[in-house]
Formats: structure tokens, C-alpha cells, sequence
């Protein structure tokens, strides 16, 4: 069986990497190179860095094409894996693969159809999550599932630490269900379209924090945020990104009498805890921030040069605090 790979990010070489290890590979799909970074330098996808180790014949087209989808079809593709690859494929290219099409999907399908679905889990405080392989269907996500493992969820996971134990759950999962379509032992079941939840891309503005939500909603997104594009507020005007926080727990809340304290106030210093800034319902614990133009700093160092922090209120827009 030959097996056309398809993906672009970290989180899907951990299964290209197995699939490799375990079956014949006769081509990898990822997206072109693009610029990154203020000096505009070519960067590899992790995918393609991945498919040059090993040797696999690597393609990146701009456009897939019918001059592309004759390229691929010389090869005989039986199956097709998918893992954010970025891009819709359509029905012409999908019909090339004489056995079947598959999608990785980091989601208990048809829970949280679309492009950030390990973001929208640990927004949501989901107590599980899980991984499902399903067939590739015309729209997102949609697709026969053929194989879906569940796993719990402890409330600390931030998106970078998930995803990495994605990666790996993935890579076992999708080995057994090759080996399971190689030998014709498999049933995909249909999803119930009713069930349908979706997700959308991460934008930057997302990590803007209101600080009329609730303190567990903001620590998640956090969470969620913390690689890109963080968390972030607004004082005298200038930006402030919150690197490290925590929760204040429910009895700490109740010791500290707030009956007038509005939202977004830096309310109190604790020693140990850091700068608690009130929320809705009770205070966030902010421990280390990146004011904007200067270095990531512990709550202490920001203090020092910030006198009159503490006692202000944090806006939740740059309008407001214009």
C-alpha cells in the first residue's frame, strides 16, 4: 500500500515519523516555504524538515492543480492521511487514492468541528477530549469516523502541552487504523451532524482579557493562549502581556473584603501569590508580565518601576485607556 501524507505543523510529525516507521510513504504534502520574522527568512515547515530526514519525495505546490494531481497520481496512491495541513482538498484530488482518505482530527468529533479544536477544549474547562480519525469529506470535518479514543483532561493543560500529548496519542492511533484498512477490518461509522459544535482560527484580539468575565474563564484563556497570541490588557494606554498567573482559590477570595472593588482593578499585592486584579467573581493572581517594549518581569521587578499600578484599573481596550 502506498501511503500520500499531508501536513504542515509540529503536531503532525510525530505520525508522519511512525507512518514512515511502519509503512511506505510515497510522497509529503505541506505548504510552501513563507518568510517569517522581521528579516523576512525562509522557514521550513516541520513537515517538510521532517520529510527531508527521511528521505520522502516532498512536494509543496502553490495551487493543487490538475498538473499537480497527474504528479501524484503517477505514484499510485492508495491512501490518503491528512493532519493540518492547512488547505481544502477537493473532490478531483481526493478521488486519486484508490483505498481511502483520512483526517486526523484533535477533537471528539462532531465536537468542535474546524481549525483550533485543542484551543476551544481548554476553553470550555472540558473534562475530556480526544482524537478521531475520519474519513475526508467534501465539508470540514464531517467525515465517517473510523476510529475515536477519549482521554481525561486535569485543568492544567495549556494549548502547547495538549498538543504535544495529541501528537503522540495520534501517531499510535493512526499506525492501528492503517493496519486495520490494509487488512480490510474496519467500519466507519457516520457522525451525527446534529451533534455539530465548530471552532474558528485563533486571532490576535482573542487574547484580549475582559475583566467582566470569570476568573476561571480568563485563567483559561490563558491556558489556551499562552504560546500565541497570549493574554493580554491595557494601562495608561500601553500594553501589558500576563506571562504567569494563577487562581486565587475560593477561601483567599472570601478573606479579602471587595463589596466596591470594580473589575480590572489591581486591587492587592500578595507575596507569594503576586498582583491580584479583581474579575467578576473573586481575583486572578498575576505573577510575571511583558510590559509593552520591555523584558518579561516578575510581579516584584514591575512593581518597582510602576509605583502607582497597584489601586489603578486595567481597561480592556486601548480606546478605553487612550
Amino acid at each position: 500500500m502506498n501511503i500520500f501524507f499531508a501536513g504542515t505543523p509540529e503536531i503532525a510529525v510525530k505520525s508522519l515519523e511512525k507512518i514512515a516507521e511502519n509503512f511506505n510513504i510515497c510522497g509529503v504534502l505541506t505548504n510552501p516555504d513563507k518568510p517569517q520574522g522581521r528579516s523576512n527568512k525562509i522557514v521550513f515547515s516541520p513537515v517538510k524538515t521532517t520529510a527531508l530526514s527521511l528521505s520522502l519525495p516532498l512536494f509543496q505546490p502553490e495551487t493543487i492543480n490538475s498538473d499537480f494531481i497527474s504528479t501524484i497520481k503517477s505514484l499510485n496512491p492508495d491512501i490518503l492521511v491528512t493532519f493540518a495541513y492547512g488547505k481544502i482538498f477537493k473532490k478531483d484530488f481526493l478521488s486519486i487514492f484508490s483505498k481511502e482518505t483520512l483526517n486526523i482530527h484533535p477533537s471528539l468529533l462532531p465536537k468542535y468541528r474546524g481549525p483550533s479544536p485543542i484551543t476551544a477544549a481548554i476553553l470550555a474547562g472540558d473534562p475530556e477530549t480526544g482524537i478521531t480519525i475520519q474519513k475526508m469529506a467534501l465539508k470540514m470535518d464531517s467525515g465517517d469516523i473510523v476510529k475515536q479514543v477519549q482521554f481525561p483532561l486535569t485543568g492544567s493543560e495549556t494549548a502547547d502541552s495538549l498538543t504535544e500529548d495529541v501528537a503522540e496519542k495520534s501517531a499510535l492511533l493512526i499506525t492501528e487504523v492503517l493496519a486495520n484498512i490494509i487488512s480490510d477490518n474496519y467500519s466507519p461509522i457516520p457522525q451525527d451532524h446534529s451533534l455539530a459544535s465548530y471552532c474558528s482560527f485563533v486571532k490576535k484580539d482573542d487574547g484580549l482579557i475582559n475583566w467582566n468575565d470569570k476568573t476561571v474563564q480568563i485563567e483559561r484563556k490563558f491556558r489556551a493562549y499562552k504560546n500565541w497570541p497570549g493574554i493580554f490588557t491595557y494601562w495608561k494606554g500601553k500594553l501589558i502581556v500576563i506571562t504567569e498567573c494563577c487562581l486565587v482559590s475560593e477561601n483567599d477570595a472570601k478573606n479579602i473584603n471587595t463589596p466596591d472593588i470594580v473589575p480590572g482593578t489591581a486591587a492587592f499585592v500578595d507575596k507569594n501569590k503576586g498582583i491580584l486584579i479583581k474579575t467578576i467573581d473573586g481575583f486572578l493572581a498575576v505573577t510575571r508580565v511583558k510590559p509593552q517594549s520591555k523584558n518579561e518581569m516578575d510581579f516584584k521587578s514591575f512593581l518597582n518601576g510602576s509605583k502607582d499600578f497597584i489601586g489603578s484599573i486595567l481597561e480592556n481596550d486601548l480606546l478605553k485607556s487612550s
